[in-house]
């Protein structure tokens, strides 16, 4: 199943979903077993350790220190994972708006990490640009 590639499309389409919770980044040292009743919604292996998003209530209960709260925004559109340009143009809008994120980009949807204190403000960005889209 081959996902959205045209920019416009992705964009006219991709019904931003604010996800219930608070997320957090957390860190383990390489080596490191994953902790009980943790349940991340991503997992990535880097050389310096395994980064873990999950929620703050899980890193809280599992006693992990964790980094940036945020607010997960998932884009309900079938986006490529070849599509150019779609985060770009999302990251840039935000920015200009005073707001960081950190994308993620599964097979199906990209999701938005947003600071939990952006996230209504972000919503409205991303409405505005479907909304602008032709």
């Amino acid at each position: 199943m081959q996902g959205e590639t045209d920019i416009e499309r992705l964009l006219a389409t991709m019904s931003p979903e604010l996800r219930q919770g608070v997320f957090v980044f957390v860190t383990l040292a390489p080596g490191t077993p994953m902790p009980a009743g943790v349940d991340p919604v991503m997992i990535f292996q880097e050389r310096e350790g395994t980064t873990l998003i999950l929620a703050q209530q899980e890193a809280e209960a599992a006693n992990l220190a964790f980094a940036f709260r945020s607010r997960m925004i998932t884009l309900n559109v079938h986006s490529s994972l070849e599509a150019v340009g779609f985060i770009a143009a999302i990251a840039t809008r935000l920015a200009a708006a005073g707001m960081g994120v950190n994308p993620v980009a599964g097979y199906f949807h990209d999701h938005l990490f947003i600071p939990a204190e952006h996230a209504d403000d972000a919503m409205k960005v991303l409405r505005e640009m479907a909304g602008n889209a032709t």
